[in-house]
């Protein structure tokens, strides 16, 4: 029997399309929103964490084992340290079964990410 753990998104990107904030240029980020995008970019600012997060972005059915990612050019340690981070972030959710973890990026993640980045709309 494998044990299942608890699949944890933060509060940083919620589980819904919704994004964190608007697009950059479409007014200026209240404080709040600022810091939101912040820990979002400074989770993503590392080279490793973006391979690594670019690795499970990328993998077949959109979820990553550990063992399928870990060749990033750093030991074992550092890429569960990257990894935890990225969790931490908000940016990652993972899931063990049996002796491996399962890294996924939830669809929400890259919409909100997208939106951030993506130019507003003029009227």
């Amino acid at each position: 029997m494998s044990e299942v753990s608890e699949v944890k998104v933060l509060p940083l990107l919620e589980a819904t399309v919704e994004p964190c904030c608007p697009p950059l240029n479409e007014r200026p980020l209240t404080a709040e929103e600022a810091e939101r995008t912040a820990v979002m970019f400074k989770a993503l600012g590392d080279p490793v964490r973006l391979r690594l997060f670019s690795a499970v972005a990328s993998h077949e059915a959109g979820e990553a084992c550990v063992c399928d990612i870990s060749d990033v050019g750093v030991s074992q340690p550092t890429v569960s340290h990257h990894l935890k981070k990225l969790k931490e972030a908000g940016l990652l959710s993972s899931e063990r079964r049996g002796t491996w973890v399962y890294y996924r990026v939830e669809p929400s993640v890259l919409a909100a990410m997208g939106q951030v980045l993506t130019k507003a709309a003029t009227a």
